[in-house]
């Protein structure tokens, strides 16, 4: 009889908490949604414009000085990014100013209507931890409770910017610790991932889909022929986060006024374009990516794209590092069909999950949203390609904050 009184005290502790978490991810979920639409569309915007007026580009070292200056004037811990909020999921105190949320989403719009080479996951994250914390504030939770919903706004922050839910609650759960899940937000971060992507879908976001196509699962000579690709690909996101750091202190050891610097990295940006011409390389570069999946591009491309994504990032501009890693990946990918004899479409969707995977250390996430990307017919090489491209990044990290567990 005890046991059964237990039993009931429990669920209705577990019902109790559901309802609190639903409540609260639900606010979290929709102020996010919100937030991050009108972010997507405003990138939209800035492509629209930059792409009709090619002459623009010319202003990127002039708005990455006072999207720089903005920081440095008024930015505080702004400036410090994810970092700030792995930082603060990882300790479980400290302030998360809510400040950061319109100087990132500013910043980032200012990146891409210029030209910089820059993603935008990272900016929804901010937004969402950053809009996830002021809520926690003003409804005075404590600070577990507000550690939990800042993950939230991450999932769904991330969630939405792809248009994939489970991988965004994954992301999530995932990011702040290597070797660690956050199990104890999964209904908060599941809710206001599935929720912020439906308010989304009110505004008619759309997201990129991709073909990757199916290649037999029972080929010993294609598993192989993966295993090889997919140490490069943990080799390339490497390589990116170790030079993004690399240049990041030593620009900053040589030039310590950070407008300075974010106005030198926009002219190199300038003249590299210049010298390359051509254009894809700027902004999200999807069409890029898009071209990666259908047909032979530049054997270079992901150098080039590596290159210029880590010189914006490195000198201050606005932006995530995720959409970059997309783009490497697969367009190394693509040179790589050529290299092992396998279809583009498969070696370059490998390579868009792997060296994003390499890059974030998030192998569970990366699989996901695989899946959610591409479906589930190549469900074993995806995994793979997760695992092993986790393994030989080595310790390298888009995201300095995080704890390492393993």
């Amino acid at each position: 009889m005890t046991k059964f009184l237990n039993n009931i005290k429990e669920s209705k502790l577990i019902l109790k908490n559901f309802i609190k978490w639903f409540l609260l991810a639900f606010l979290s979920g929709v102020l996010v949604g919100i937030a991050i639409s009108i972010f997507l569309k405003s990138l939209q915007l800035a492509t629209y414009i930059r792409e009709d007026n090619t002459w623009i580009i010319f202003f990127l070292p002039f708005g990455g000085a006072f999207v720089s200056y903005l920081y440095y004037k008024y930015g505080n811990d702004s400036l410090k990014g994810n970092n700030l909020i792995i930082q603060r999921i990882n300790e479980g105190e400290g302030y998360i100013p809510f400040r950061m949320a319109s100087l990132v989403f500013f910043g980032t719009f200012i990146t891409h209507l210029f030209g910089g080479s820059a993603g935008r996951e990272g900016t929804g994250v901010q937004i969402g931890a950053s809009i996830s914390a002021k809520l926690g504030k003003i409804l005075k939770l404590n600070s577990e409770d507000r550690t939990i919903i800042i993950i939230s706004g991450v999932s769904s922050g991330f969630g939405v910017v792809f248009g994939t839910p489970i991988a965004g609650t994954i992301f999530g759960l995932e990011v702040s610790t290597v070797g660690r899940m956050r199990y104890e937000a999964i209904i908060p971060c599941l809710m206001a991932s599935y929720i912020g992507n439906n308010i989304s879908s009110l505004f008619k976001v759309q997201h990129t889909h991709y073909h990757m196509e199916e290649v037999v699962a029972n080929n010993p000579i294609i598993f192989y022929k993966v295993i090889f690709c997919a140490i490069l690909f943990g080799f390339i996101s490497k390589i990116f986060s170790e030079v993004t750091h690399y240049l990041k202190e030593y620009l900053t050891q040589k030039i310590p006024k950070p407008y300075i610097k974010s106005f030198i990295g926009g002219i190199i940006i300038v003249i590299l374009i210049l010298i390359i011409n051509d254009r894809s390389y700027l902004g999200l570069s999807l069409d890029l990516l898009r071209n990666s999946f259908t047909k032979t591009v530049i054997k270079y491309s992901f150098i080039i794209k590596l290159i210029l994504t880590s010189i914006t990032l490195s000198t201050g501009f606005q932006g995530g590092e995720v959409t970059p890693l997309f783009v490497i990946g697969a367009t190394f990918g693509n040179l790589l069909s050529l290299i092992v004899n396998l279809p583009i479409s498969f070696l370059a969707a490998l390579g868009m999950i792997g060296v994003f995977c390499g890059g974030t250390k998030t192998p569970i996430a990366s699989f996901v949203m695989a899946l959610e990307l591409f479906g589930g017919y190549n469900i074993r090489y995806i995994f793979l390609v997760c695992a092993i491209s986790y393994v030989f990044s080595g310790k390298s990290s888009i995201y300095t904050s995080q704890e390492n567990n393993i």
